[in-house]
């Protein structure tokens, strides 16, 4: 006899919420961990078909850290959809003017390109500072997968 497999519905998942501290750590592995929690994938009710990983909270983005010259050399890039719309920003360029947009697209791309990549992306909460307003949230500390 064949064991039954249990898929979770969208009613049954319990989402909880954590907390990263971004100062020192390395903008890839804070993003890696950031995006397993994401998916869900460190509670043994992963389900793949369904977005059900926690919420982050993510404070404290314009000291991450970045190892090798990629503060010198890495670029953003994206284009605006006109003709020559192609903008490419400088990586300290972008720390300085938005800093949460280098962890967004650091977990961005480290999750699926597809509607469930968009969902778990909603529940990702980058501030610049130390202040966060999802304290009534209770958020627990980020855990090391």
């Amino acid at each position: 006899m064949r064991p039954k497999t249990s898929h979770l519905k969208p009613a049954e998942i319990e989402r909880s919420w954590f907390v990263a501290d971004a100062e020192g750590k390395v903008l890839g592995r804070l993003a890696r961990d950031i995006a397993v929690v994401l998916q869900g994938k460190h509670k043994p009710t992963v389900s793949e078909h369904t977005a059900c990983g926690d919420a982050v909270v993510v404070i404290n983005c314009e000291k991450v850290a970045t190892t090798g010259q990629k503060s010198e050399t890495k670029k953003y890039v994206h284009v605006t959809g006109y003709p020559g719309g192609r903008v490419e920003e400088d990586f300290e360029l972008v720390r300085e003017r938005h800093p949460e947009r280098i962890l967004i697209k650091a977990v961005q791309r480290m999750l699926p390109k597809n509607r469930l990549g968009r969902q778990m992306l909603k529940q990702l909460f980058v501030y610049a500072g130390e202040e966060h307003p999802h304290a009534a949230q209770k958020p627990e500390p980020l855990p090391q997968v």
